[in-house]
């Protein structure tokens, strides 16, 4: 897969996995990563999955819904790429936290959704239910930051409560952050998801 890896200064801060909205690439997220945790190392990643020449992690059927069967494969595609990636670069696979937007959050939820021990926590910016009917592993002390907009036209606000249930029963620690605004990224948000990287470290 197409990624940029930057060693950070800090090697006892979590190796941020940065995973991009639909149409965006490796390069989409650093912005973000220096905000939250500059000190940190990274590992970029782009979607290995073209919508009308835009990358995406996985397939989709139509606004919404999800090809489920590429989601499954993508999902296992990427956990295994981390991995792979942990031993190349030398990070510590088992700590691990994603920061991803739109389709990049979605895909970092299904890692948290099909694989036990994927991610060490994670930052979700606006992101969907990624699959439905499915057990989810123990997620205990995993810190999960779910950030959404009130207004969004894409994700409707009981979307956002049902990912937050889920992970909850699983038994994720979920700090939730809603702003008024739609879809797009705020700044509000970022900074909100930059406190609570900062409570997690501790």
């Amino acid at each position: 897969m197409k990624h940029l890896f930057i060693e950070g200064k800090n090697k006892d801060l979590p190796t941020l996995l940065l995973l991009h909205g639909t149409g965006g690439n490796e390069q989409d997220l650093l912005p973000l990563a220096e905000m939250i945790a500059p000190e940190a190392s990274i590992l970029s990643v782009r979607g290995n999955v073209l919508e009308n020449g835009m990358p995406r992690f996985f397939r989709r059927l139509a606004e919404g819904i999800f090809d489920e069967e590429d989601l499954v494969f993508r999902t296992k595609e990427l956990n295994d790429f981390v991995s792979e990636c942990a031993k190349k670069y030398q990070f510590n696979r088992s700590h691990v936290v994603a920061i991803g937007y739109s389709n990049g959050a979605n895909i970092a939820a299904s890692m948290m959704y099909h694989h036990e021990n994927a991610l060490n926590g994670a930052i979700l910016f606006h992101a969907m239910v990624p699959r439905r009917g499915v057990i989810l592993p123990d997620l205990t002390n995993i810190p999960v930051f779910i950030g959404a907009g009130k207004q969004d036209p894409i994700i409707p606000l009981k979307e956002t409560q049902e990912l937050i249930n889920h992970l909850q029963g699983a038994h994720a620690s979920v700090t939730e952050y809603w702003v008024n605004g739609g879809h797009q990224l705020v700044r509000e948000e970022v900074d909100q998801a930059k406190e609570w990287f900062e409570q997690y470290r501790k």
